[in-house]
């Protein structure tokens, strides 16, 4: 199915997107490293059930602008990207967001620092933990790279270096992570003993051939839109730790008011990241209006890709509730 692209002004950017339907919007937030084409699955179903879909390339991806400097990436600019989309397609009313991996915290983070736009939030694979209060980065370094591991946002920090390993041969590159961190991946297909100095993919498999979830049509859209904008706009995401965590601080004490939903799977190596730790029961804990958080078992890390139909007919009875 073939889908129109619009071009949205938004906080002094121009933002690549598919919108479709007509009634409330519904606006979808991609992850690392993905594309608009993420939600290909959602967007049919939701405009069938009365919503506008709107699904955008984040900037630094896609067809969207690609500011060059690390901190146009941290998370205030992104929380201001997706409240002037809500501003441009919606000025008179609040949207709904939905999110996936880094555009799980874009929304969260969006739910609780601009609340006039938004009236209810989801988030795929990453959990809402609150308000952090020591920034991430300084933790991951703390477990794992004192310890000699390797973290991969630790090795994200020196920029040039990831992007020039995932830009030598995109297609490669999003192979072997997609599949990684799958749930069709077998159990330590990620190394865990991997060493602090080792490459995101080193030891990491090409599966021949890759699981039916990604055709080679899919592959083929995602090598074409990393092949010519390149990994530096995506990898800056996470090159602003302290950025963020200064940022959201200033909300200390605030809470997520609106309506919420989690959907997450089984075998997604981000509710593993700290091990005893049950980070689902610690979200509950954080969103007064949670109305659903939903694990998927087998599922992996690209939750709406992998079981399309299943987190489909969660998340649309749950936007027609509201």
């Amino acid at each position: 199915m073939s889908h129109a692209y619009r071009t949205i002004e938004t906080n002094g950017i121009r933002l690549r997107a598919v919108v479709e339907g007509d009634g409330p919007l519904v606006v979808f937030v991609h992850g690392f490293p993905e594309s608009w084409y993420s939600w290909r699955h959602q967007i049919a179903p939701v405009v069938a059930a009365g919503f506008t879909a709107c699904a955008i390339d984040v900037r630094g991806y896609g067809g969207s602008d690609k500011p060059h400097p690390v901190e146009a990436y941290d998370m205030e600019t992104l929380v201001a990207d997706v409240a002037g989309v809500i501003e441009q397609l919606s000025p008179d009313n609040k949207a709904i967001l939905v999110g996936h991996d880094w555009g799980a915290p874009i929304v969260w983070s969006t739910a609780l620092t601009r609340p006039d736009r938004v009236r209810a939030v989801a988030g795929l694979s990453v959990p809402y933990m609150g308000i952090p209060t020591v920034p991430m980065l300084d933790i991951f370094h703390e477990v794992f790279t004192r310890r000699g591991l390797f973290f991969y946002q630790v090795y994200f920090q020196d920029v040039g270096v990831a992007e020039a390993e995932l830009e030598a041969d995109p297609r490669t590159s999003l192979r072997k992570f997609y599949f990684a961190i799958s749930g069709d991946a077998p159990d330590g297909t990620w190394p865990k003993d991997k060493k602090h100095g080792d490459t995101l993919l080193h030891r990491l498999p090409d599966p021949q051939p890759f699981p039916a979830w990604l055709t080679k049509a899919d592959e083929d859209f995602y090598t074409a839109e990393f092949t010519q904008s390149g990994f530096r706009g995506p990898l800056n995401r996470y090159r602003n730790a302290h950025r963020d965590f200064a940022f959201l601080n200033r909300f200390q004490g605030r809470t997520i008011e609106q309506p919420s939903f989690f959907i997450g799977g089984a075998r997604d190596l981000v509710l593993k990241m700290a091990p005893g730790v049950d980070m689902v029961e610690i979200m509950k804990a954080q969103l007064p209006n949670l109305q659903g958080a939903h694990v998927l078992e087998g599922c992996g890390h690209w939750t709406q890709q992998e079981r399309p139909e299943e987190v489909n007919a969660l998340l649309v009875p749950w936007l027609k509730s509201l």
